[in-house]
């Protein structure tokens, strides 16, 4: 092997996946429910991902192949998958351009609380189907290549745990708080 083609292969790596870091982080954070153990999958990996690069086809997709690793490397690392994953405590939000009240600080964080408290009461294959669509806004193909399922399997999946999930949001007012 020649220096100069591993020193592409690296840096090209280096484009394609540091880029991707908040993301693998994020997903990771949701699956482990623990920041250490997220940071050692991210860890784990980019090291797997950097091994197996020279096996990565040019032209495909770079974010599903990886995330396809962290997923994996996740699965094959439990005996058993725990039954909820959190939402991030420190999820990046967007700061109002008004200060916004106590009140409305406080309904923020009820209807926050309660969209966690429905998404952990969800099996893990819908919680895992609306991470990836609709936190990570992967394309369905993106999705299907992640968990290596069909796209149809991926459209259908994703409507169920939106159901699923807006029935659970609909028994409970948000903080748990009656309404008026």
């Amino acid at each position: 092997m020649e220096v100069p083609d591993q020193r592409v292969s690296a840096a090209t790596f280096a484009d394609l996946a540091l880029p991707l870091f908040d993301q693998l982080y994020n997903f990771a954070r949701w699956l482990t429910q623990d920041r250490h153990e997220a940071e050692d999958l991210v860890q784990e990996t980019y090291a797997k991902a950097l091994r197996g690069f020279s096996g990565f086809q040019p032209g495909t997709n770079f974010r599903a192949w990886i995330f396809r690793i962290l997923r994996n490397s996740f699965l094959t690392s439990r005996t058993g998958l725990k039954s909820t994953v959190p939402l991030e405590e420190d999820a990046h939000e967007t700061i109002p351009s008004v200060d916004p009240s106590p009140e409305d600080v406080l309904l923020e964080q009820a209807s926050r609380d309660t969209v966690r408290e429905a998404l952990n009461e969800l099996s893990m294959p819908f919680r895992e189907i609306l991470l990836l669509c609709d936190v990570e806004e992967m394309s369905y193909e993106e999705i299907a290549q992640v968990l290596t399922i069909p796209q149809g399997t991926v459209m259908s999946r994703l409507h169920r745990a939106r159901k699923a999930l807006r029935a659970r949001l609909l028994e409970k007012p948000p903080g748990g708080v009656n309404a008026v």
